[in-house]
């Protein structure tokens, strides 16, 4: 079994976004968690999702899946 946070901690997403200034980021402080740091849209935080998932894919052979239910 694998952390999903240590994962995504060691590919460098912590306290970082898809860009420097975007406004969908992980958060400094726990690496699960997705936070809008003002004016993300629904769409800029799946599209940080997604490239977090593609990164540990390709980085670690692991796909990672999303917890909660989106709709």
């Amino acid at each position: 079994k694998l952390a999903a946070g240590w994962l995504i901690e060691q590919a460098g997403w912590k306290g970082r976004g898809i860009t420097v200034d975007a406004p969908a980021a992980v958060s400094a402080q726990h690496a699960l968690v997705l936070v809008n740091r003002g004016g993300a849209t629904g769409a800029q935080l799946w599209d940080l999702a997604q490239a977090i998932q593609c990164n540990a894919e390709a980085r670690f052979g692991v796909l990672l899946q999303p917890e909660p239910r989106v709709v």
